[in-house]
């Protein structure tokens, strides 16, 4: 009879990459010649043979594989000896690097956003926590002085010049929809 099948590398689990030879071996420490072996997967008969080469395996290949070791006494008497099971697992190559190196550069974005958030907070708060104001409208009556650039009607280039006649003029100058018009925006006389 046969006893004690054993698979090597040993049970309970083995963990390989895809590409990956495997070779696993199947012994017996009990039994008389001729024994042959018989591999399963899954429970499903994939070979026969002591030893089950996997050459460049790929995912199909994960599952829980046993060896059967069978011998014949007497040409009537059949003994079989079933061996531990192994856990096969094949994972993608390169996938827990790319994890890793996703989750780092997910984290240092994060640490990023945090600190301009940070520094955007402290530049507010020390210029008063506000944002400036604009210039107040020029109430009703208020006199508006302004710079006089004169441009010369050949198309030279524009100068500044004291004005020879001063001209007092008073002008109100609705903005859009009869508001005021904003008093550093830029407005033509037009006679």
């Amino acid at each position: 009879p046969v006893a004690n099948a054993t698979i090597s590398p040993g049970p309970p689990a083995h963990q390989v990459c895809v590409g990956d030879p495997v070779t696993l071996h199947c012994s017996v420490q009990v039994g008389s010649a001729p024994v042959t072996f018989t591999w399963l997967r899954d429970g499903q008969e994939v070979a026969r043979g002591p030893l089950l080469e996997l050459e460049d395996v790929n995912v199909g290949h994960s599952g829980t594989y046993q060896c059967v070791a069978t011998n014949q006494l007497d040409g009537h008497r059949v003994f079989r000896a079933l061996s531990p099971e192994l856990a096969l697992e094949v994972t993608p190559r390169g996938h827990g690097g790319t994890a890793v190196a996703a989750g780092v550069g997910g984290s240092l974005l994060f640490l990023v956003l945090l600190v301009g958030v940070i520094v955007a907070w402290h530049w507010w708060h020390r210029m008063g926590g506000a944002l400036p104001q604009p210039p107040p409208l020029p109430e009703e009556g208020e006199v508006l002085y302004t710079h006089v650039v004169i441009t010369e009607p050949t198309g030279g280039p524009p100068h500044a010049a004291p004005p020879k006649d001063i001209k007092v003029t008073y002008a109100k100058l609705p903005g859009l929809r009869g508001r005021p018009q904003d008093p550093s925006g830029i407005y033509e006389s037009v006679p």
